[in-house]
């Protein structure tokens, strides 16, 4: 028995393969056009047979061999003509809205491409390349950061002949326009936030798996959110027109690791090629035929009358420069029009709503927003603290109940950013506010330094959210800023019972403190899991080891290609994590092993607070806590460091590393030597040494000056921070 990733003993790969076939929609892979279809069925097929809701459906390797080469020559179907600016007379059993989630860089962005295109809603020339990814860091790094809504019409020809309901009231759509709201969300662990926002505002998800890797680790926690969601899932195999594509593997993946059964109408993976546009007809025709219309329709029939109450949920938020403050809206019950006045349910402040409209994938403005529709709205917000992401819009001359809103995140990383120019610090801290604004997963305060001067200290859910939040203010504010090394939130027990949640090493206590008031101090755990090709076991035991990582299980899971995987499960620091620990991993596996973390509570840890002194000055923002088991390393490391960087003055420099009142290295930065008698070319000895005593006393008043006269240049005091945080 091999133990899934979700801790559910199953079956070995090889007996779940003899167990039985696939069922594959091999009717759907082609998901082109009945024309298409035509063209490739055999001479002597006139009609495709019905399907039937039994285990006859499963199809041999053969057949879906055969069925492949089929798909990969079917040409793609004709863009249907939508505009969304047209949307009043949609009402609910018309309009669907979905998000795609899926594991990082499996084609979330080139199916929403390719989607965009079939319905005409972006022009198909070729040229299209994550249209939805409009920040400049997404483009550059080529993942998506931040969720996109857009609205979409999709003209559905009917159901075919083999359909089958995938719902137990037989719901069955009718031929006609429908609109799409198609909500595109991060793939990477670090904006799960991002995520789990952007499902409360959908019905159902496309889970895309690339059929070439299978299920992976984000792949499964992406899963689950949306079935806490209680949303339709699609699931979806794309680059399966590449050779080492294994569709059928991946199929039982999804039923052993997922629990996805795949034999059952209106669960069979649908066979694409996101990149050439095979196969997502196919997709489109699943949205309409397989997910959920909004809250109010059963059994094809809308529920009653539509209440009058209006309520509105947001679930994203941005500031414009000429608008103000724009909120995306999912409208859960009733209608807004412009001029309407608003009312928030977290400030009680009345708006009115200036205009609204709908993201395709433009901002397009309408006359009226309904329930089931996802856009946006300009209600006169100038203040950015009025915009709260989980709030309720609800018209002012109503009373209703505000709907759920969304848990706040918790921190795990923390940064100070401070300007380069002292003078720019309110500048800075406005573009942090309106970014934050966007990215309600920051947490923001102001800090000072006796070396940095006012800046924020802000919390992030991992480090790579950090580094994305640093570019995006470069880019889009265009400030220059110095980020602090990263720390975590660590836990102090005083002896008094106090439980204080510490996050800057500046308050954290020190070993003379700490043995007189601390009781117990605990660092932030998390359960790791990774997955990569057998051979690399060794190499990632032994980083995992170095990180001071404690095994709790190793697994070989199914994979969608002949490579033997393992899976291991690591309990680590968060503090371990943070630096270089996913380069050092992506090198010992040559980038083949995939990193996912959750969190894991608190526990007790030996640790310590280092500090570095010039000339016995605290240099506060070089502070950091860490592990007593790795003190004396880093701190020889970044003395010798320091020696190197700070410019030599006319005085000895002392550069020390300390732990409490204990000095652990230290380095010696000798001054510069003038020859004070070089001028002097006879006289007495005396004449000499007052020259020389004269020099001496000026050294030693420039020396009481302290660390105010050692300056450090800005280039090498980000390289020291650059090179502390990778040292740990």
């Amino acid at each position: 028995m091999i133990r899934s990733a979700c801790g559910i003993a199953r079956p070995s790969l090889k007996a779940a393969a003899s167990r039985r076939s696939v069922n594959l929609r091999c009717s759907g892979i082609g998901s082109t056009s009945k024309a298409a279809e035509a063209a490739h069925r055999p001479a002597s097929t006139s009609t495709p047979a019905p399907r039937h809701a039994s285990s006859s459906r499963c199809l041999s390797h053969r057949h879906f061999s055969t069925s492949i080469s089929a798909y990969t020559s079917a040409s793609t179907p004709t863009p249907s003509k939508g505009d969304a600016r047209d949307i009043s007379r949609f009402d609910q059993l018309e309009t669907r809205t979905f998000s795609i989630i899926s594991h990082v860089d499996h084609g979330k962005s080139t199916l929403a491409d390719r989607l965009l295109e079939l319905t005409g809603t972006i022009p198909s020339d070729g040229s299209n390349q994550q249209v939805l990814d409009k920040l400049k860091v997404e483009r550059e790094r080529g993942i998506t950061v931040k969720s996109q809504a857009v609205t979409m019409v999709y003209d559905y020809d009917g159901p075919r002949d083999d359909f089958i309901s995938a719902f137990d009231d037989g719901f069955a759509p009718k031929p006609g326009r429908y609109l799409l709201n198609l909500i595109d969300c991060p793939g990477h662990v670090d904006f799960s936030y991002e995520v789990s926002r952007s499902l409360s505002a959908c019905q159902s998800a496309l889970l895309v798996v690339d059929a070439t890797q299978g299920v992976q680790a984000q792949s499964i926690t992406v899963f689950e959110l949306a079935k806490q969601k209680d949303l339709a899932i699609v699931p979806v195999l794309n680059k399966s027109d590449l050779t080492a594509a294994d569709p059928d593997r991946c199929s039982i993946q999804m039923e052993e690791i997922l629990g996805i059964d795949t034999t059952l109408p209106g669960q069979e993976p649908l066979l694409i090629s996101a990149k050439t546009g095979k196969g997502v007809d196919g997709v489109l025709r699943a949205l309409v035929e397989r997910t959920k219309p909004p809250p109010g329709v059963e059994g094809g029939k809308l529920k009653g009358r539509e209440g009058p109450g209006f309520r509105a949920l947001v679930f994203d938020s941005w500031y414009d420069q000429y608008k103000g403050v724009v909120s995306l809206v999912s409208i859960a019950d009733g209608a807004v029009k412009k001029g309407d006045r608003i009312t928030s349910c977290h400030t009680g402040k009345r708006y009115e709503v200036l205009s609204l409209g709908v993201n395709s994938p433009d901002m397009i403005a309408t006359d009226v927003l309904r329930k089931g529709q996802v856009g946006w709205i300009i209600a006169n917000m100038k203040d950015m603290s009025e915009a709260q992401i989980g709030d309720t819009f609800h018209l002012a001359s109503e009373k209703v109940e505000p709907l759920e809103g969304f848990a706040p995140t918790v921190p795990m990383v923390y940064a100070g950013i401070f300007p380069i120019e002292t003078t720019d610090f309110l500048k800075l801290e406005e573009a942090i506010q309106r970014l934050a604004l966007n990215d309600r997963s920051v947490t923001v305060q102001r800090e000072s330094s006796m070396a940095l001067g006012q800046g924020c200290r802000l919390g992030f859910l991992g480090l790579l959210h950090l580094d994305v939040f640093r570019q995006r203010l470069e880019d889009e504010y265009g400030h220059a800023i110095l980020v602090t090394a990263p720390s975590v939130p660590y836990r102090v027990t005083w002896r008094d019972g106090r439980e204080e949640i510490v996050s800057n090493p500046i308050h954290f206590p020190d070993d003379s403190e700490r043995k007189a008031k601390v009781d117990r101090l605990e660092e932030p755990m998390v359960r790791g899991v990774v997955r990569c090709p057998e051979e690399y076991t060794g190499e990632i035991m032994q980083l995992c080891a170095e990180h001071r990582g404690e095994q709790l299980d190793v697994s070989f899971p199914p994979t969608a290609s002949a490579i033997r995987s393992v899976q291991m499960t690591y309990r680590l620091p968060l503090s371990e994590i943070v630096t270089d620990f996913f380069d050092k991993l992506k090198s010992c596996s040559s980038g083949f092993a995939s990193f996912e973390y959750s969190e894991d509570g608190y526990a007790a840890s030996d640790l310590v607070k280092l500090n570095f002194l010039i000339s016995n000055t605290v240099l506060d923002s070089l502070s950091i806590i860490m592990h007593r088991s790795k003190v004396m390393y880093n701190a020889r490391q970044w003395t010798k460091k320091l020696k190197d960087i700070i410019p030599r003055q006319q005085f000895e420099v002392s550069i020390q590393a300390t732990t409490g009142s204990k000095v652990i290295a230290r380095e010696t930065l000798s001054a510069y030597r003038k020859d004070v008698t070089a001028g002097l070319y006879g006289g007495h000895y005396e004449r000499k040494l007052k020259h020389l005593n004269k020099q001496k006393e000026g050294k030693k008043r420039l020396k009481a000056m302290g660390v105010g006269r050692v300056q450090i240049p800005t280039e090498k005091f980000l390289e020291v921070l650059d090179t502390r945080s990778k040292a740990k």
